[in-house]
């Protein structure tokens, strides 16, 4: 059996190789992934949270199945949260659910707040956590799925780019417009941006 300290001294890329050699070490990659997919899963979705770890289940027997097509020249991450994006979409289309009403931790949410110009201040202080939450679960998924992984996931414009599989330029053309709707939401709201 794989140590887990031999784990953590490995890169995701070199975890692959060595994968597709023993597959004992690909533990170490779903170890390393598990948590971050399942809420990943979990904030785009409307599934709970017995459905999210099916979800989750497919991803990894996915991922192994497609070791041997994965390019070393990528990031391990991106590559796997883009397999996780397009298999929770196709399960949300399939159910054909509403968007979850997605919970942020306090970080990402002030992050956000901060980025969509100076509101954070007056947001805070005028709305409740959960109003503004409620503010940004209102909006349309492709805003809010940028909004995820810009903010909650700490995911940078090219990897988000190689996860929903848009250039770079739709990618902060997205994010640019759902701070704009956002400061509309809030706006209504009574907070002036």
């Amino acid at each position: 059996m794989v140590s887990s300290a031999e784990c953590l001294e490995k890169t995701d890329e070199q975890l692959v190789v060595l994968s597709l050699k023993n597959q004992e070490y690909y533990w170490c990659l779903m170890t390393r992934y598990e948590n971050k997919l399942l809420h990943y899963i979990l904030k785009i979705s409307n599934f709970g949270r017995e459905d999210a770890e099916d979800i989750l289940q497919e991803v990894f027997i996915k991922v192994y199945e497609n070791l041997n097509d994965f390019d070393t020249s990528w990031k391990f991450s991106n590559w796997i949260y883009r397999i996780t994006h397009n298999i929770t979409i196709s399960a949300y289309r399939k159910k054909k659910v509403n968007p979850q009403l997605v919970s942020w931790d306090y970080e990402g949410l002030n992050n956000l707040m901060e980025s969509t110009s100076n509101i954070e201040k007056d947001a805070f202080q005028n709305l409740s956590y959960e109003k503004i939450l409620e503010i940004i679960n209102r909006l349309p998924l492709k805003y809010k799925e940028v909004l995820i992984l810009k903010f909650m996931e700490n995911k940078d414009y090219q990897e988000i780019s190689d996860i929903l599989h848009k250039p770079m330029g739709t990618i902060a053309t997205l994010i640019r417009r759902a701070k704009k709707v956002l400061q509309q939401e809030l706006a209504k709201e009574g907070i002036k941006t």
